[in-house]
């Protein structure tokens, strides 16, 4: 039987932290996750969407990861996610997160190519292969990978004993519960969508990992403690709250992220750089929109 306690509740999407000058920043980093498990989550997802990975080298993702295990380790659950557009690089980084002593590896798809399900499988059990003894979460997120986790495909990777679950980004919620009742006992789906962690809990989900939960990690510990308790009206009434703050951190010029860490900025007094370059930075315009979003947080924590 898996050990899946580890993985319940509340996970935040680690942001990429960078120097002034765009480069990964080692302090930052640490700093960071100091300050994320201070909060009281359950743990960290390292290198995901929310880190920019895909903008990342393979050797910045490898620092990021070392500094972060550096103040992370026996603290808080730690996932890295691990997957690049080819085989060979993301395995070469799954070993480096076993070396690193993560609790598990997840992988997206392979993107760009429409790939046919055996040769995602073969891709994902050979990133598995490479940390053979670190548990395996698969990453669906069908809107921006391009291909979505079929029932069959889960079928697949269910022969696999290192698989451990879903991190499920797909909007319906829905495949939460199909996904929950293929995998059954030992195995754990996580709820993706921020919109929808109170719903997602409600049809099963075991925890969330969420890319808005980095910046207001007490609301959404709020929503997954009500949940969890049955008390639907707080959890729905704490939901509708974290979802205003979502649609108001959308609402500027520059990159979702680029916003939430000048909000960090201003709220937390924590430095963690801009956002990599094709992501667009916050402008000079952007600044009224923050402040609403300050307040807006500062409201409800």
């Amino acid at each position: 039987m898996n050990n899946t306690e580890k993985y319940q509740g509340i996970i935040p999407a680690f942001y990429a932290c960078y120097n002034d000058d765009g480069t990964v920043s080692p302090e930052r980093t640490r700093a960071f996750a100091k300050h994320l498990f201070a909060k009281g989550v359950q743990g960290l997802y390292v290198c995901g969407s929310s880190g920019e990975c895909i903008y990342q080298s393979k050797e910045e993702r490898k620092v990021i990861l070392e500094n972060v295990m550096a103040e992370a380790r026996d603290k808080v659950t730690v996932i890295a996610h691990v997957a690049c557009n080819n085989t060979s690089d993301s395995m070469e980084l799954a070993a480096h997160a076993e070396s690193m002593g993560v609790d598990a590896i997840a992988a997206i798809p392979p993107i760009y190519f429409k790939l046919p399900e055996h040769a995602i499988a073969k891709y994902w059990n050979d990133i598995s292969s490479a940390a053979p003894n670190t548990d395996f979460i698969i990453y669906n997120i069908p809107q921006l990978a391009g291909v979505a986790l079929t029932i069959p495909l889960l079928r697949t990777m269910l022969k696999n004993p290192r698989v451990i679950g879903v991190k499920n980004s797909s909007m319906p919620i829905q495949d939460i519960q199909m996904f929950k009742d293929e995998a059954g006992d030992g195995h754990v789906v996580f709820n993706g969508p921020d919109e929808q962690l109170a719903g997602g809990i409600a049809l099963g989900a075991d925890g969330g990992i969420g890319g808005t939960y980095g910046v207001m990690p007490e609301l959404y510990l709020a929503i997954y403690r009500a949940a969890m308790e049955g008390d639907r009206k707080t959890a729905l009434d704490l939901q509708y709250k974290a979802d205003r703050i979502i649609y108001a951190l959308c609402s500027c010029h520059g990159n979702m992220y680029a916003v939430i860490k000048e909000v960090i900025r201003i709220r937390e007094g924590l430095e963690l750089g801009s956002v990599r370059a094709p992501l667009a930075p916050v402008t000079p315009e952007d600044i009224t929109q923050i402040q609403k979003c300050v307040n807006m947080i500062n409201s409800v924590i």
